[in-house]
């Protein structure tokens, strides 16, 4: 070591000459040594990869692993399929559970009217071919089947609800109409709760009067309607 500091110190003259060297040296060392570092960066992605696209591989020709995602595909898309299902019968029960909303569009409630003729019936099929949930195994020609019929049952809807908001009531009679309107009136009476009892229980009962024979109210519209109208009001 001693050597070694006695040559340094006799020929530090030698740093002047050859210092650009040295430092161009390890310049170059360090960016060898970063390229090497990359490399290995790179390389143990490679085989990281590769482990995937092995295991993937072994996956995709397991007959178990092939049969466990099919199932979860398939239910994914049931779960997706009864989900539309449910939106849409939410949608016509607004219409079935409202007496207000029948009064303003009565043709959503008259199994006469073409359009709505269509949907029920739409309905019906689309109820027979709900899965009793979405783990359900159903082959591929009733999945098909189930998928149509819920399309079908959407697009029903949507065309009878807007036929109903586009003729509204135009297709009564002027004493029929008029028959509606004092509905309407009554009704808007039936909820006010700042009527007496009294007031609210005559004008429940004017409401049904008035629409007996010309509007058909369901069991449920009738019972959310005497709930609406006051808690004094028994069914």
């Amino acid at each position: 070591m001693d050597a070694l500091f006695g040559f340094l110190g006799n020929y530090w003259w030698l740093a002047l000459v050859f210092g650009g060297a040295i430092a161009s040296g390890l310049s170059a060392l360090g960016s060898w040594w970063s390229k090497q570092a990359k490399q290995r960066h790179k390389n143990r992605i490679e085989v990281l990869r590769v482990k995937a696209e092995i295991a993937q591989s072994k996956r995709s020709n397991d007959p178990q692993a092939i049969a466990e995602a099919d199932a979860a595909g398939r239910a994914s898309r049931i779960e997706r399929l009864m989900s539309t299902h449910d939106e849409v019968s939410k949608r016509w029960l607004e219409y079935e559970l409202d007496a207000g909303k029948l009064m303003a569009f009565p043709t959503m409630s008259d199994g006469r009217d073409p359009h709505t003729a269509a949907f029920l019936r739409a309905k019906k099929v689309a109820d027979g071919l709900r899965p009793e949930s979405s783990e359900s195994r159903i082959d591929a020609e009733t999945y098909a089947e189930y998928r149509d019929a819920v399309h079908d049952y959407e697009v029903a809807f949507d065309v009878a609800e807007q036929e109903a908001r586009r003729v509204r009531a135009s297709g009564f009679t002027e004493s029929e109409r008029q028959r509606l309107d004092r509905a309407q009136h009554m009704l808007n009476v039936a909820v006010d709760q700042s009527a007496t009892a009294a007031e609210r229980q005559t004008a429940y009962r004017r409401v049904r009067e008035e629409l007996d024979g010309l509007i058909v109210i369901s069991n449920a519209a009738d019972s959310e309607l005497k709930r609406r109208v006051a808690g004094e009001l028994e069914a």
